[in-house]
């Protein structure tokens, strides 16, 4: 019996480069994976906490806009079509609730809307003059500044995502799993290309 299991463990010992040589490989090759599938999913994470932080400035700018349009409305209250084209807006993009591409297609839409309510205020010095739609053109400006670093933040975690998705070897890895890659979120700033006085830091014109 002693013999017997000696020659047993010679023969266990004998074969042990021989596992090394294949198992190593496929410990790597495991331990490789499992690191790719992590960034996978790491980049996944970064993509909807990022576009968490779009949904709470894009709140933030819906929030503002029913205090603006009653202000223009009590100095140019015949203005019902522009009011009603901001407030219609408004409702498409804040029920949107689509993919980051539909999303956008509203933002721009409600940025649009937006201008045209800017463009009109113009021809009102009074109101061009009011503290209150002073006041709230200053937010709006914030808002529409951190709008804007929000969508750069998320984008940059976008990219990041997709080329994890479409390049190799982590390709693969994402083709295995299901990973998808993420959509850009492309939305214009509402006080881009508007009168210079919704970037002030004082009184009307």
């Amino acid at each position: 019996m002693t013999g017997s299991m000696l020659a047993q463990a010679e023969a266990l010992f004998a074969l042990l480069p021989f596992c090394a040589c294949i198992g190593l490989p496929i410990l790597v090759v495991g331990i490789v994976l499992i690191g790719m599938y992590n960034s996978l999913v790491r980049g996944r994470n970064h993509v909807q906490e990022s576009w968490a932080g779009i949904e709470t400035e894009l709140k933030r700018r819906y929030d503002l806009i029913p205090n603006l349009v009653e202000t223009v409305k009590g100095y140019a209250a015949h203005e019902k079509e522009v009011l009603q084209q901001v407030t219609l807006a408004r409702t498409q993009a804040l029920t949107s609730g689509g993919s980051p591409a539909d999303q956008a297609r509203n933002e721009n839409a409600l940025v649009g809307a937006l201008k045209h309510l800017f463009a009109v205020a113009e021809g009102y010095p009074t109101l061009k003059a009011s503290e209150n739609y002073l006041a709230l053109q200053r937010e709006l400006v914030e808002t529409e500044n951190r709008i804007q670093a929000a969508r750069r933040f998320y984008n940059a975690n976008v990219r990041d995502l997709n080329d994890r998705c479409q390049m190799f070897p982590t390709s693969v890895v994402a083709g295995m799993f299901g990973f998808q890659p993420a959509e850009f979120f492309e939305v214009e700033s509402a006080i881009e290309g508007t009168a210079p006085n919704v970037t002030f830091g004082g009184g009307g014109e």
